[in-house]
């Protein structure tokens, strides 16, 4: 049997190592995951109670149209309820405008480093991808501008950006929405969009409404929601390219207990607030820490923070982990030396800091 010969160059995503995994391979019975940007406060109780009574209903198929959570996303965004389309996570929201835009002889635009996804969807489609290196860790966007040609069909822009934790303000990306041309489709990757507003960072989904522009604003209920295990995310965009991407949507594909943990956690805005404050005030703490440490990093808009360990970050990573503290080595996005923290709890964030300064004084620096 032979397979499309362009997938023989495609590495397949590697996500963090489980806590259940690591503590089986070293025999440790506690083990901090801070690898996979998690929320570490869980689930809403509501949304938890909410999954409960829906299981009772499992024998049934989902609603195919997420018809409740998309009237609440409706009022909540200010959108019309057609103009939001539903994912098993973000991520197929990603894939899904692939499917609806994107041809073999056709080219995709991203930056490097950034979510590793949009590269290995793109090239699952046989699509050329042109990468434009990032500028101090943050998006070019006047560089990806002149990369594209009359075969760009999608341009992506993580904000904030993973793995950086940096983002694109509100005067960036007017700019380059001024100069884009018309028939190329801007996703906005918003994974984080619940720990960056404010400030200086956009308010992007006005801009799916526009006429002259093809945008679409993707989120997720994997973050800042802690639902993370059950795969549900949305993408905004105008009605006739949100109804493209629903005509090429596998049916059912988000399924009913994330629905109804979904519209329980939107409605918990407590839940909300107290996830956000967490991170907020922890990453504080790790500042502090790096800055007495004379360690440099990212200052991030997100949940997670891009470290420069000036050390060989494998060696670092694997102590961390033999001390039971999973971080996310940053070899894969070309970063060498780098590790990827993310914001646990306050009693987590000590340990691992305690384990990292443990760290910086036996793997000796470059």
């Amino acid at each position: 049997m032979k397979w499309k010969p362009h997938l023989d160059s495609i590495k397949p995503y590697k996500p963090g190592k489980p806590i259940e995994e690591v503590k089986r391979e070293l025999g440790l019975e506690r083990v901090i995951k801070l690898a996979s940007n998690e929320n570490p406060m869980g689930p809403s109780p509501a949304a938890v109670e909410a999954m409960a009574d829906a299981a009772k209903h499992v024998n049934r198929y989902p609603d195919g149209g997420c018809f409740y959570l998309r009237q609440a996303l409706s009022k909540k965004l200010s959108v019309p309820a057609d103009n939001i389309v539903f994912g098993n996570g973000s991520d197929e929201i990603i894939v899904l405008a692939l499917h609806a835009f994107v041809d073999p002889e056709n080219e995709v635009v991203v930056a490097s480093p950034t979510f590793l996804i949009y590269h290995i969807a793109s090239m699952i489609k046989g699509a050329k991808v042109r990468t434009v290196p990032l500028k101090d860790y943050k998006y070019d966007l006047e560089g990806m501008l002149e990369v594209i040609t009359d075969r760009t069909r999608v341009v992506f822009i993580a904000n904030p950006d993973n793995p950086t934790g940096s983002y694109v303000t509100r005067a960036e990306l007017e700019s380059f929405m001024d100069k884009i041309p018309e028939d190329v489709l801007v996703f906005m990757d918003e994974a984080y969009y619940e720990y960056a507003s404010g400030g200086d960072y956009p308010e992007t989904v006005p801009l799916t409404a526009r006429e002259d522009r093809s945008v679409v604003v993707a989120r997720t209920f994997s973050k800042a929601y802690s639902l993370a295990g059950l795969r549900i995310g949305y993408g905004i965009a105008r009605s006739d390219i949100a109804g493209v991407l629903n005509k090429v949507r596998e049916p059912f594909n988000v399924n009913s207990l994330a629905q109804a943990a979904a519209l329980a956690a939107l409605e918990d805005s407590a839940h909300l607030a107290a996830s956000v404050a967490l991170v907020r005030d922890e990453k504080k703490k790790f500042y502090a820490a790096f800055d007495g440490l004379d360690i440099s990093y990212v200052p991030s808009r997100t949940n997670f923070i891009l470290v420069d360990t000036e050390r060989d970050s494998a060696k670092v990573y694997d102590y961390l982990l033999r001390r039971g503290v999973i971080v996310r080595e940053m070899s894969a996005w070309g970063l060498k030396g780098f590790i990827r923290v993310n914001i646990g709890l306050s009693e987590e964030n000590d340990a691992f800091l305690e384990v990292f300064r443990e760290a910086l004084t036996k793997v000796p620096a470059n």
